[in-house]
């Protein structure tokens, strides 16, 4: 027994002897302290006093001064942002002194454009433009597919199929700089397209320029120098659509594919792909929203795409191929189909609100009016307002009014155009329409009218001499839904259904 008691005791010992050496701090350890306590000065306590301010150590009264509150730097960023403004009213009224009335007018234009309470009236103001006053730029040799203005209205780009970009002065009418198109089999050594192009897109502040081809390419080019700067692979078909979402450098591509895909070209990369159509998409057009409209040919559908919500809205239409859309405002849109119809939507109903058939005439057989065989092409709004137009190849170009609650489609006048509308835009200040014209259809050559002329339209946007207000403020600042009825004609003839 004393001898279990004993072990016991001899192990209990040891095992202190082992618990007090390992709770021993090293002897490195020991040093080490005695060497930082040593080294201590007066600059350590000038950078631990300061590390208690939580400044660092190369911090400085100049810096100190420098640093600014949070309302400081909304004060210096309103500043510039209302000098950018009077620099752009500048350049486009001409005018080195700008009054504080249009700048307010601007401001307050600006915060309904985002707050989708923005709207014009100004189709009741509009006159039909004579014929002469049409300014027609040649350039091109083959068909004009599409065309995008500048910002501030002072250039035009256009593309063709002949593969070449050509950028025009407004104002002089002459072409500026160009793109030539290369052959076929070049694409390794040629910097532009080799193949037709068939959609432009600009940025807000025209800083990019963005061009699509049959060959599923995309470029990015330099609008100023209109230098190359990249060339995106990712589509498996012809780029038939292209739109730069406003006031930024998110980018929406359309293809024969049956996607559409979004590109940050502030990266320069790719971000994601959207999927639905179940057929080629031919047309695409935004606006401030982080979204995008589209309509998608054959699938008799349009779509507009939730990109932050992921989701989609489905929109089917009646019957024949939706070939073009554009947007009036953020809730409302137009669409051109090839049985020469137009239709108003509203993303509140999944069906048309209102559509006229046979918008780019009809022929009397017998005692019957048979719509002609007239596709629509194009279509393009003035944006935030009640002026629509759409093209065909009927030989013109017609100018509508967008009625209350979309519930109408009025003619306004004709414009006497020759060849294959493919492509139309009005200017950002409402002053003038451009359209892209070509002796055949931007997808295809279904058609060929010889006597047309491959050009690219200024067709100017004429107000009544008299009474009018200034088409730079807006003349309804209400909700599209709430504009009151203004005084209307009756339609000249039964051809429209309402839905």
């Amino acid at each position: 027994m004393p001898f279990f008691i004993r072990n016991k005791q001899k192990s209990g010992k040891i095992g202190k002897r082992n618990i007090q050496k390992s709770s021993k701090p090293p002897p490195v350890k020991i040093k080490r302290q005695k060497v930082d306590e040593n080294i201590e000065s007066d600059s350590d306590v000038e950078v631990s006093e300061q590390e208690g301010d939580g400044r660092p150590a190369s911090y400085s009264s100049d810096e100190e001064q420098q640093i600014e509150t949070a309302q400081e730097k909304k004060l210096r960023l309103a500043k510039q942002y209302i000098e950018q403004l009077k620099r752009e009213e500048a350049d486009k009224l001409e005018d080195k002194e700008i009054d504080d009335d249009v700048i307010a007018s601007r401001l307050k234009r600006d915060i309904l454009e985002k707050s989708q309470k923005l709207h014009y009236d100004r189709a009741d103001n509009l006159l039909q433009p004579e014929p002469e006053l049409i300014k027609v730029l040649r350039g091109h040799k083959l068909s004009v597919t599409c065309i995008v203005i500048s910002s501030d209205d002072r250039y035009i780009y256009s593309a063709s199929k002949d593969c070449s970009i050509i950028k025009w002065d407004v104002k002089t009418c002459k072409k500026v700089q160009s793109i030539a198109g290369g052959r076929k089999g070049t694409e390794k050594s040629h910097i532009g397209h080799t193949s037709h192009i068939l959609s432009l897109a600009i940025t807000t502040d025209s800083k990019y320029l963005a061009s699509g081809d049959v060959n599923n390419l995309l470029k990015i080019w330099n609008p100023d120098t209109l230098q190359h700067i990249k060339t995106f692979h990712g589509h498996r078909g012809p780029v038939s659509g292209l739109s730069f979402r406003k006031g930024t450098h998110q980018l929406f591509s359309a293809s024969h594919d049956r996607s559409v895909k979004i590109w940050n070209l502030d990266e320069m990369s790719y971000v994601e792909t959207l999927f639905g159509h179940q057929d080629s998409v031919t047309s695409i057009d935004s606006l401030t929203r982080e979204r995008a409209v589209t309509c998608g040919g054959r699938d008799n559908s349009i779509r507009v795409w939730k990109v932050v919500e992921e989701s989609q809205l489905v929109f089917n239409g009646k019957g024949g191929s939706i070939d073009c859309v554009a947007l009036i405002d953020e809730a409302s849109f137009i669409t051109g189909h090839d049985n020469n119809s137009l239709a108003l939507w509203s993303v509140l109903k999944k069906k048309a609100v209102f559509t006229r058939y046979g918008a780019h005439g009809e022929k009397q057989e017998g005692s019957k009016f048979v719509t002609e065989e007239n596709w629509i092409t194009s279509v393009a709004s003035l944006q935030y307002s009640d002026v629509v137009a759409s093209g065909s190849k009927d030989g013109c170009i017609r100018v509508w009014k967008v009625g209350r609650d979309m519930r109408f489609l009025h003619l306004l006048y004709t414009v006497p155009v020759k060849g294959f509308v493919n492509s139309m835009k009005f200017s950002n200040d409402g002053k003038f329409l451009v359209a892209g014209v070509g002796q055949e259809h931007r997808l295809g050559r279904w058609w060929s009218i010889k006597e047309a002329r491959n050009s690219v339209c200024i067709i100017p946007v004429i107000n009544k001499p008299t009474d009018i207000t200034d088409t730079s403020k807006p003349t309804s600042i209400t909700n599209p839904t709430d504009i009151p009825e203004t005084s209307r004609n009756k339609p000249i003839d039964d051809t429209t259904v309402q839905s």
